[in-house]
């Protein structure tokens, strides 16, 4: 295991290392060969420039910078976690998520990495620019859920839920006592209610395919002009406003339980650990330095649940439960792009969503911020480059992408069950999705899917049989249609040259 040591200089500000001191400028890590320089010192790798920076340091962050705390340190009785035990039956017993670099927490973290997900950045950028308090100690007034997630089996089970943290949505009050000691834990679960309005759904309406109910759909008000009447459209008033749709949302930022999440990969821990130190530019060092850490806040995006009907259903097995499990794409859910079937098969699976739960049951759709197959929208549009160039036949969709990226998928969708343990599912009837890699994942952590939906053909957006052919030949679920890979070559989508863009 790497350690820190300090190369010479005459600075008077000193950075915090290993719960020690380390001059700002320079420091030495063993096992490296030296950059040069003389006298075999060598030269030292560059940790920060205090002197350079546009505003004081010491202004806004008065104590030296810790650079990474470390368990094999002579100064290790400084480190005092707050014991955490992932499974634990209760939220006492759990212990809080104390990941701070507050002076008054640093001592007592039990976890790596930062709140907010890939916002953590933002919230530095607030703190340099002199926009965010460093002192600032949120209120949680009122922000205690409107509608309960209770702890099930699951909970307690530590292989069950490795990304999440099923108290999260608790925080605020199960851990109230250490706010008050300045440990700052924070809710990386928040629960709301909200309406929703989508144009298809209004269409739905018109077709008379979801009707309002009282419950779960409600007509919408009608649109009013600054003068106080009714809209009007070619001299008549507007005859509807078309619907919306009550639902309860619960926004969900990653956590990780590194043992758990090794166990579930089939991979060591330090194998893992050391992948997310080195892929992450080695802004982590507490990935290797704290091996009794067990918990990491990545940063990266998280998901959004949207329930439709009473969320205790969820974890009744004798009401009917519809499912979507979606995978973000930017380009097709929001701007409604026609060369995948990501908002079409969305919009699919809200509306089953919405009659299952007015039959009685309840409405299930997942959103993960997975862009691209998790590969990101940069590379994606890099692979629809490519396809374009190259004919954009079926043939060639998935190794498109394997040639730029690498790989064609990295969504890991073994992780993706976990927030529906954390829900308490325990059966689904529904599934909306031909994915073999999601159905595969929820039926192995021991959640049974009696019957899956693949999207109606008359819902497919012009360009997207290329897509869709390519996924049935790899192994998608499809009722309607099967596709012989030897026959993907025939399937052609459009050319850019078809268009002007």
């Amino acid at each position: 295991m790497s350690s820190i040591r300090s190369t010479h200089s005459h600075s008077h500000t000193h950075v915090k290392t290993d719960m020690g001191f380390l001059p700002p400028t320079t420091a030495l890590v063993d096992g490296l060969p030296p950059l040069g320089g003389q006298g075999g010192q060598g030269v030292g790798v560059k940790v920060l420039d205090l002197e350079g920076a546009a505003h004081h340091v010491e202004d806004l962050y008065p104590d030296p910078a810790v650079l990474s705390t470390y368990y094999a340190s002579p100064d290790k009785s400084l480190l005092k976690p707050i014991p955490l035990t992932w499974g634990a039956p209760t939220a006492t017993l759990r212990g809080p998520l104390v990941v701070s670099h507050k002076p008054s927490a640093i001592a007592h973290r039990n976890a790596i990495g930062a709140h907010s997900g890939s916002y953590s950045i933002y919230r530095a950028l607030a703190m340099a620019l002199n926009t965010l308090d460093p002192a600032h100690v949120p209120d949680y007034t009122n922000t205690h859920p409107p509608f309960p997630v209770t702890p099930n089996a699951s909970w307690f089970d530590p292989g069950k839920i490795v990304s999440l943290d099923p108290w999260g949505h608790l925080a605020q009050t199960e851990f109230e006592e250490h706010n008050k000691r300045g440990l700052d834990v924070r809710p990386t679960i928040s629960l709301t209610k909200a309406h929703i309005k989508m144009s298809e759904l209004d269409r739905a309406f018109q077709r008379g395919e979801i009707l309002p109910d009282g419950k779960v759909v409600h007509n919408s008000l009608p649109r009013e002009s600054p003068l106080g009447t009714s809209k009007e459209n070619n001299g008549r008033k507007e005859e509807d406003a078309g619907v919306e749709v009550t639902t309860s949302k619960a926004a969900v930022e990653p956590v990780w339980h590194l043992p758990g999440m090794a166990a579930r990969f089939g991979i060591s821990e330090d194998l893992l650990r050391r992948a997310l130190f080195e892929e992450t530019g080695g802004m982590y060092p507490e990935l290797i330095t704290r091996p009794d850490l067990k918990v990491f806040l990545p940063p990266i995006g998280g998901l959004t649940v949207y329930i439709f009907g009473n969320p205790q259903h969820l974890r009744d097995p004798t009401k009917e439960l519809t499912l979507r499990v979606h995978d973000e794409c930017n380009g097709s859910d929001v701007f409604g792009s026609d060369i995948c079937t990501c908002r079409p098969y969305l919009i699919y699976g809200i509306e089953e969503a919405i009659k299952c739960a007015q039959r009685g049951g309840v409405g299930l759709v997942v959103y993960f911020r997975k862009e691209g197959r998790a590969l990101g929208e940069v590379t994606k549009y890099l692979v629809y480059n490519s396809r374009k160039r190259t004919g954009d036949t079926a043939d060639r969709y998935f190794k498109a992408t394997e040639l730029i990226a690498g790989v064609k998928d990295m969504r890991f969708q073994a992780l993706m069950p976990d927030v529906l343990h954390w829900l308490g599912v325990q059966k689904i009837d529904n599934m909306i999705s031909m994915s073999d890699m999601k159905h595969d994942a929820i039926v192995s952590s021991g959640i049974p899917i009696l019957k899956r939906y693949d999207i109606p053909a008359e819902l497919l957006p012009p360009d997207s049989q290329v897509e869709i052919d390519a996924k049935i030949a790899a192994g998608y679920f499809s009722a309607q249609k099967q596709v012989k890979m030897e026959d993907l070559h025939l399937t052609v989508g459009r050319a850019w040259e078809d268009l002007e863009h």
